[in-house]
């Protein structure tokens, strides 16, 4: 395994046309969706500080809608992300509140770096560990301050010990649909780096990330087309960045080609500091939510909480 890792990282170096096998799944769209809300997104660019009790109040209520996953941290450099700096301190206090047993929605923090790896899974409460690896390799460097290669090691250390810990391993396939600085991108670039990570680490998901918002519905349809039946829906999400006022037709285009896990914000509230100046909103939860309910695929355990989520959501970020 550690040999396909380096041969791995030495293609990346020369640069490579990946011959990888295909395997092709089915599709089926009535399938039921996961829904992965995402407080982390929202609160990471956000310009004004927000306290951890206000945090702590916002993710008790948003484990109590029935989510299926809260993106709610990340174990980064505090200096880069210092609204996420007192991740630790949220995680033990759920803990000791014991607020994990009440709630079937299940934890995910983002690494990007081995001290964040060995930080995350002493955590009961984490169930998957989140790691950004970008197409753009000028991306890569902007968000991780890592080349390609060494983000391929450090995912290679992610991958090893969530299966040592019993945790899920996620990759943001990030820039999956273009970027903004005059990087290489096709379709093709999406699948082949996909394929190569599925192949070298077996993650449980590879969610295609939309980083700047720039995909157009038709290029959504097109890289999930792709993606869906080589790595099985079971493996695949969407993490779309959007305008809020925009409508939802990139996340139908996504789940038209089969995907069936979609990441989202409250209020839409969020996107990628590291990507550039002005913040591009994410998809906004309530209406995931009205749409996948609407297509009688996924249901809120708690309208109540939902509403209040939405309220604390428009005072933390009003």
């Amino acid at each position: 395994m550690g040999q396909c890792h380096g041969s791995l990282r030495q293609q990346a170096r020369k640069g490579f046309t990946w011959a990888g096998v295909a395997y092709f799944h089915g599709v089926n769209t009535s399938l039921p969706l996961q829904l992965v809300d995402c407080p982390r997104d929202a609160i990471q660019g956000w310009p004004h500080p927000i306290t951890t009790e206000d945090k702590l109040a916002y993710l008790r209520t948003l484990l109590r809608v029935g989510f299926d996953w809260l993106d709610l941290g990340s174990f980064v450099s505090p200096r880069a992300v210092p609204a996420m700096a007192d991740t630790a301190k949220v995680l033990q206090q759920l803990e000791e509140e014991a607020i994990w047993g009440q709630t079937a929605t299940k934890a995910l923090v983002i690494v990007a770096n081995e001290r964040g790896i060995r930080e995350a899974v002493e955590f009961d409460s984490v169930s998957a560990l989140g790691f950004p690896f970008s197409i753009s390799p000028t991306f890569q460097e902007r968000n991780t301050r890592a080349d390609q290669v060494e983000a391929l090691r450090r995912l290679e250390v992610a991958a090893n010990t969530c299966a040592q810990r019993g945790k899920d391993l996620v990759v943001y396939l990030s820039m999956g649909f273009g970027n903004p600085y005059g990087d290489a991108w096709a379709v093709a670039d999406t699948v082949s780096w996909g394929d190569r990570l599925l192949e070298a680490f077996d993650p449980a998901v590879i969610s295609v990330a939309d980083t700047v918002g720039m995909a157009s519905p038709a290029q959504v349809k097109a890289v999930f087309d792709h993606c869906v039946p080589r790595w099985g829906q079971s493996r695949v999400g969407a993490h779309l960045h959007m305008n809020p006022l925009e409508g939802m037709q990139k996340v139908e285009a996504a789940h038209d080609a089969g995907c069936l896990r979609f990441d989202g914000a409250i209020r839409g509230v969020g996107g990628c500091p590291m990507a550039q100046d002005d913040l591009v909103g994410n998809a906004p939860t309530e209406r995931l939510v009205e749409w996948a309910e609407g297509l009688s695929l996924w249901k809120v355990k708690s309208a109540q909480a939902l509403g209040q989520a939405q309220s604390l959501a428009a005072d933390l970020f009003g």
